[in-house]
């Protein structure tokens, strides 16, 4: 019985059929249903009179390329991924370029790759590798019946005759082309340290795009990425650009620029040496007569001609400093002698016995000062405590009373204060010096 899948596990195999055995590949057709999202994400079906394909372009794939304004009703040429959307189950393209119809296949598929690699940093200038300034053999993969490699030959011969060069032949146009290339420069790779190739040219003369398109293909790109010698791409003339100039460490815009490159011109170095040999001469003549004038000098000096002389005054010397440092002994014994005289002496008037017993006696006198003022500061507070009772029972409402008038509250207890706070009926208590008198209004009358 066969197994049971679930919706996902199939819809995953069979994603990874399409994608394993279709991949990258390019559709023509017409854009319809277009809808960008504002996440920069771009989605549209292409159609042709028979089918139809679900498009996503993402906003980094977009951004990378020429961006060509996309609408409903458009014929394009799109280069992208065959691929599946699980959570619908449907098969879509995953697009990374887009073109008008109509416009360069081959050019286009140069730019596809081009993003490609260097997304993945085939191309970054900081994994590139110097050329060795003085290679002592050279590789050349190109045609070996190429104008080409004549014109290599013959400036690698002549600017530097002791140039060791290996020729590789390759074909470099044609189907198969490609591949040739590609194990040739991983052959020489493999073996450089064996061969004793220090640096390797892969170039052709000049051509057509077709003609060149051989060096734009990926599996030749990733060889020259992959090789353990530096690298130098030469291919077609100055204007033509290639994918393997990209991944090389160092792209000549000629095979005989690429030459001259690698190959450091005898003419220059004989110069160069002749020029460095005066130079050196020069220096150490100029050396040798500043070392002779020293010499004369040296002998000249009179501690050179008679060396006691020199012993006798350095002795001199040692007597004269062992005479400075015995003094200043001296002269520093008596400073702390003195110093220290000072400080008994100091001591002496003012020890501490005598001043802790000062203290006290200070702290004694000062104690009973204030002991009186505390005792004075007390009995003015009681005297002015009498006087200000007397004034308070003098204006208190008693002594008022005493005098002969009287206080009316309210049934409440409040003070009347006017004949508006009463009405007949209300009872009253009336307070005396030495009593008081409930009464109750019975008639009320303004003053």
């Amino acid at each position: 019985m066969a197994s049971i899948l679930t919706v996902s596990e199939l819809t995953r195999v069979v994603r990874e059929v399409i994608e394993g055995h279709i991949g990258e590949v390019w559709v023509e057709g017409e854009i319809s249903n277009y809808r960008r999202q504002s996440s920069g994400h771009h989605y549209f079906t292409l159609k042709d009179d028979r089918a139809q394909l679900a498009c996503v372009m993402f906003a980094r794939s977009y951004g990378a390329q020429t961006r060509v304004p996309l609408a409903d009703g458009m014929h394009v040429q799109v280069y992208g991924q065959v691929t599946v959307y699980e959570s619908r189950g449907q098969y879509q393209l995953m697009v990374r370029l887009v073109q008008p119809k109509g416009q360069g296949v081959l050019q286009a598929k140069f730019e596809a790759l081009k993003q490609r690699l260097q997304a993945e940093g085939l191309f970054d200038p900081d994994r590139k590798r110097p050329l060795p300034k003085f290679p002592r053999r050279v590789a050349l993969v190109t045609s070996p019946t190429g104008a080409a490699v004549q014109d290599m030959l013959n400036i690698l011969r002549r600017r530097s005759p002791w140039l060791s060069i290996l020729i590789c032949p390759v074909r470099v146009q044609g189907e198969g082309a490609a591949l040739e290339i590609s194990r040739t420069i991983d052959h020489v790779s493999s073996r450089a340290l064996e061969l004793k190739v220090d640096v390797m040219i892969v170039g052709r003369g000049g051509g057509s795009l077709e003609d060149l398109w051989q060096f734009n293909e990926e599996i030749v790109a990733r060889s020259i990425f992959r090789s353990r010698i530096p690298v130098i791409s030469a291919v077609g003339h100055e204007i033509d650009f290639t994918i393997a100039d990209f991944v090389a460490d160092r792209r000549a815009p000629t095979p005989s620029a690429a030459a001259e490159i690698v190959a450091p011109d005898i003419v220059a170095l004989q110069s160069e040496l002749i020029s460095r040999s005066s130079a050196l001469d020069r220096l150490v003549r100029q050396a040798l007569e500043i070392r002779r004038i020293r010499l004369q000098r040296l002998a000249g000096m009179p501690h050179l001609r008679d060396p006691r002389r020199l012993i006798f005054e350095r002795q001199q010397r040692v007597d004269q400093l062992e005479m400075r440092l015995v003094q200043l002994g001296k002269d520093v014994f008596q400073q702390r002698r003195s110093r220290i005289e000072k400080i008994l002496m100091f001591l002496s008037a003012f020890r501490p016995d005598r001043l802790l017993q000062a203290k006290r006696a200070e702290l004694a006198v000062l104690e009973m000062r204030l002991r009186r003022s505390l005792s004075a500061n007390v009995e003015f507070r009681k005297s002015r405590v009498t006087e200000l009772a007397n004034v308070i029972r003098l204006l208190g409402p008693q002594q008022t009373l005493e005098r002969g008038y009287s206080i009316t509250l309210d049934a409440r207890g409040n003070v009347i204060r006017s004949v508006q706070d009463l009405e007949p009926g209300d009872r009253i208590q009336t307070k005396l010096a030495d009593g008081a008198a409930k009464s109750v209004v019975e008639e009320l009358a303004s003053g």
